[in-house]
């Protein structure tokens, strides 16, 4: 799949996960899902694989091997500009927590959210400052 057609079809399968349930270190829709676990299933729908990072609380200020993580996913840092369908945003949504989220169509952002305990796309721009911003390479 080219770069050009994986963005959509990531955000695509992003969506497709919307209402799964939450669960901490969640990876599969059936069961539950975490930021980690959406960004890893809507992956593996597309036929990309991720090595996710292992161990984390729900509270944490960085991804750990983040750099191995993003290689592994096969994200690159994006160029700047606007938002785009599957691209990846790392946010710090408090101040001893960071969020993953996966950019959908219409400028929706998919997520897990942990205090509704479901997956859920909101309308964006997303209302937390971005740390990191990724495209699928």
């Amino acid at each position: 799949m080219s770069a050009r057609a994986a963005g959509p079809a990531l955000a695509s399968a992003a969506e497709a996960l919307v209402g799964a349930r939450f669960r901490l270190h969640g990876r599969d829709p059936a069961t539950g899902l975490d930021c980690l676990g959406v960004l890893a299933a809507a992956l593996a729908a597309i036929g990309r694989g991720a090595h996710l990072p292992q161990g984390y609380t729900l509270k944490l200020r960085a991804l750990p091997a983040l750099d191995r993580f993003v290689r592994g996913c096969g994200l690159a840092p994006a160029p700047g500009g606007p938002i785009l369908p599957g691209d990846v945003l790392l946010a710090r949504i408090g101040p001893a927590q960071v969020h993953l989220a996966v950019a959908g169509h219409g400028g929706r952002i998919v997520h897990a959210h942990a205090g509704l305990m479901r997956v859920v796309a909101m309308p964006g721009p997303p209302p937390w400052p971005l740390i990191h911003h990724w495209r699928p390479n």
